[in-house]
């Protein structure tokens, strides 16, 4: 149902495309990259379980983050937010034109 949507936008050729977890979807992912040479970045959750299950495994014993924000007062809180990426699971994955998988 996503397709017509994006379909509407004129040129998306080297922009990057984000979608939740509902998005995320091989058949969109073929479509961003192939027929309209775009990225994506999707959110894996537990309706794509064996992705969401092999990236959750891939940082199960993560190290040092690969950048984290310093801490800060935000929405009456103190927040700090890190990152780390990996390219492993590229050729390995289930998934069309992976380029790195990442948790925050």
């Amino acid at each position: 149902m996503f397709i017509p949507v994006i379909d509407t936008l004129a040129d998306i050729a080297d922009k990057t495309i984000t979608g939740d977890a509902l998005l995320t979807q091989r058949k969109l992912a073929h479509y961003l990259v192939e027929d309209r040479q775009a990225h994506y970045v999707f959110t894996a959750k537990d309706n794509q379980l064996t992705l969401a299950q092999d990236i959750r495994l891939a940082f199960e014993n993560r190290q040092a983050p690969d950048y984290s924000e310093p801490y800060t007062l935000m929405h009456g809180r103190i927040e700090s937010r890190s990152i780390w990426t990996s390219t492993l699971l590229n050729n390995y994955l289930d998934f069309p034109f992976v380029g790195q998988i990442f948790a925050i």
